[in-house]
């Protein structure tokens, strides 16, 4: 987000304002005005002077406190407003259908859908390694609820920030559970490296790629430094990879065959967690809670724009979900995690999956 400075009197307002909004409540959207202070009020006089008279002017000055949102100029604050408005109204509207999940304002609320893509999903890849997949299913019964953060194998969610480069957050994620499933020592790797250093594998850096093709990079090329060694900074630069820093080696991946969830199900509940990717469309940006479904979205390689981890699967009011873990800061969703339809392909979850094998 942009750090802003308002004229000398705007930025008064705004100070005083955020002063005495952090002594309130936590947002809330349903009926703001009826629960703020007299101090709040005041701001929201100040705010309606700028942005014109709206029921939605304090859920927005509200918004901009919670989540530190500063503004430049009112043109600007005008500007995000209105986003904010329209965003909320796709919340709300959302809400009212009755379906499995629900939404709620978060610290995208004042982008837009085309500043969301930009900065937080990757092109749609081509993931040909999973047309024809490699994992074995076999007779073991499956557990019928899976959740492998309760064997403390999985790693803490991360924020991707403002870089397409989610399928670094996907790779590392699954390395990460397969290092302490392996060796019973959390260990926290290096997407950096993969921005960096695995463009010859058909990645691309801030602008996407896929962990196939990633755990393809490290295996050929020895290994994966750690987030210590080789730190995040949230954009493309240049390869400045060590070998006497490696950290884990990758020995193979294992794809799971284009729309298998079965492999997949099978994957997740008895091997450990997942690389998947799916497609992002608009309004699960603001995802909070229950099992996400969608009419829009679709199922292709050509289609899937985020890559995630799948940690788990189970039913949710007799809607069968999978657990998965994002990388847009544990803020976001339910900590950081959200539930996707299980048993249709939902998005397309089992159209690029696989996982590494550590050495």
């Amino acid at each position: 987000m942009a750090r802003l400075s308002f004229a000398p009197s705007v930025l008064l307002l705004l100070v005083v304002a955020v002063a005495v909004a952090a002594e309130g409540s936590s947002f809330d959207d349903s009926n703001p005005i009826r629960m703020v202070s007299g101090g709040l009020r005041d701001f929201e006089s100040q705010v309606l002077q700028v942005v014109g008279y709206t029921r939605h002017a304090l859920s927005f000055a509200r918004f901009a406190n919670r989540y530190g949102k500063n503004y430049e100029t009112v043109a600007e604050m005008k500007l995000r407003f209105g986003i904010f408005s329209e965003n909320l109204k796709l919340i709300r509207s959302t809400n009212k259908k009755g379906l499995p999940y629900s939404l709620a304002v978060n610290h995208f609320a004042d982008w837009t859908w085309e500043e969301f893509q930009r900065h937080r999903l990757g092109a749609a890849q081509n993931c040909s390694a999973t047309l024809k997949g490699n994992h074995k299913l076999t007779d073991a019964v499956l557990p019928n609820t899976q959740d492998w953060r309760k064997a403390n194998i999985v790693s803490p969610v991360k924020d991707q920030g403002h870089c397409g480069s989610c399928w670094t957050f996907s790779t590392t994620g699954a390395l990460e559970a397969a290092y302490k499933q392996a060796f019973g020592k959390e260990i926290s790797l290096s997407e950096q490296q993969l921005v960096d250093c695995a463009g010859a594998f058909n990645n691309f850096g801030c602008h996407g790629g896929l962990p196939s093709q990633a755990f393809e990079y490290i295996k050929y090329n020895g290994g994966l430094e750690t987030e210590e060694a080789y730190p995040y900074t949230g954009q493309d630069g240049t390869c400045k990879f060590s070998a006497e820093n490696v950290a884990v080696q990758v020995v193979d991946s294992v794809n799971i065959t284009k729309g298998a969830e079965d492999e997949l199900k099978h994957a997740v509940g008895i091997v450990r967690p997942v690389s998947v990717a799916f497609e992002v469309v608009t309004g699960f940006r603001f995802y909070k809670k229950g099992v996400y479904t969608s009419d829009t979205c679709g199922n292709e390689p050509t289609d899937v724009n985020h890559a995630v981890l799948a940690v788990g699967y189970g039913v949710e009011d007799g809607v069968p979900y999978w657990l998965i873990k994002n990388s847009w800061g544990a803020d976001w969703g339910d900590n950081g995690y959200f539930k996707m339809e299980l048993g249709k392909n939902m998005c397309g979850v089992a159209t690029c999956a696989s996982y590494p094998v550590v050495a």
